[in-house]
């Protein structure tokens, strides 16, 4: 018979091994889920990846409330919902009535075997709501818009979420882009509202805005843009020339004077002011609305409130978020941002940077 201390050296060796295999699993990046989605234009279904802190083919009847955090340029959705799901334990609220869903954008850099029958983007054509240039099982091209469609019928449907109550669309840098289009050009908000469900956007520090009119900022006022300068300067992605079919029956002021009741909060961070950070949007296109993303941001408020006129009849918000540069997760973490994503009241610290909510003064020339 082995002598006692071996058994003790084996039971060691057990307890280390299954410590080691329980931390390594709780830090290992999550995985995405395939999920079927019903696409309401086409009326056919498609698989699409997803990061979820819930198992989405589970029952999901507890769940009062969705938050969708949406990726940027580099496309690391784990990375965005973990950041999210972090600030979700921190806020205190019960996780199992929270449901926190990350889209992942295949482009076709990731063609292969995990994402078949999928749609794949070009690398920057999710960010403005394009359609995918490969399609679905081959049949339908559908846009970046229609997966956030489907996605919110997904979550609104009351035999599967019947406590639904609140729905966010959150995004930073190019998810921001993304999620500042799709704020404007969508039309399920007003059908969702009208069914007693809370839907915002947080649109935070994008390269560039879709602005209404051909107008552009211009100091303290806005005016006619040189087109000499650049030509392209109002063409979609930016401007309301060459809109996509996704919503091109509608004039720019028409969707302004739609969107200006949605509840869209914008977020600056007041270090994310640099002219020259390589994922900065550099065309002169994105140039004609300023130099950086601060000064883009500033700008668009008040170019927006300048087209609601005397009346303020706007639902929107913008916040820059002191001391924070192009940085997802502290731009999340900051004060005004834990209580639009949560309704948490926090106070400002090391971590969680303070906010000052800029009042709606216009520039001096309107529209």
């Amino acid at each position: 018979m082995p002598p006692i201390p071996f058994f003790r050296a084996l039971l060691c060796i057990v307890f280390f091994t299954w410590t080691w295999n329980a931390i390594a699993s709780t830090n290992a990046p999550p995985a995405w889920q395939r999920i079927t989605l019903q696409n309401k234009a086409s009326q056919t279904t498609y698989d699409f990846p997803v990061f979820a802190n819930h198992d989405l083919h589970a029952d999901l009847r507890e769940i009062q409330e969705v938050i969708f955090i949406q990726h940027g340029i580099r496309r690391n959705g784990d990375t965005y919902f973990s950041t999210m799901l972090g600030l979700l334990k921190k806020s205190g609220r019960a996780e199992k009535n929270m449901l926190i869903i990350a889209p992942e954008f295949p482009t076709t850099s990731d063609n292969g075997a995990a994402f078949h029958g999928m749609p794949l983007w070009e690398s920057h054509g999710w960010s403005a709501g394009e359609n995918a240039v490969v399609r679905a099982n081959g049949t339908y091209a559908i846009s970046a818009f229609e997966v956030l469609d489907d996605l919110l019928t997904m979550v609104s449907d009351k035999s599967h979420f019947p406590q639904i109550r609140k729905i966010t669309f959150a995004g930073h840098s190019a998810g921001a882009q993304l999620l500042q289009r799709y704020a404007i050009l969508n039309h399920e908000d007003e059908g969702l509202r009208a069914n007693g469900t809370e839907i915002q956007y947080i649109i935070a520090n994008p390269s560039s805005f879709l602005y209404y009119t051909a107008k552009r900022p211009d100091k303290n006022r806005f005016i006619d843009y040189e087109q000499a300068q650049c030509p392209n300067y109002d063409q979609y992605r930016y401007g309301m020339q060459g809109m996509l079919p996704y919503a091109k029956n509608l004039s720019g002021m028409q969707l302004f004077q739609r969107a200006a009741a949605r509840k869209i909060i914008y977020l600056a961070g007041t270090k994310d002011n640099n002219p020259a950070h390589r994922l900065l949007d550099k065309s002169c296109a994105a140039e004609a609305q300023g130099s950086n993303r601060l000064e883009r941001a500033l700008a668009y408020w008040h170019y927006e409130i300048s087209l609601a006129g005397q009346s303020r009849s706007i639902q929107h918000q913008y916040f820059e978020v002191n001391g924070v540069a192009h940085q997802q997760e502290k731009m999340f973490n900051a004060v005004c941002a834990a209580k639009a994503l949560f309704d948490v009241d926090t106070d400002a610290s090391a971590d969680a940077a303070s906010c000052q909510k800029i009042s709606p003064v216009p520039f001096i020339n309107d529209q």
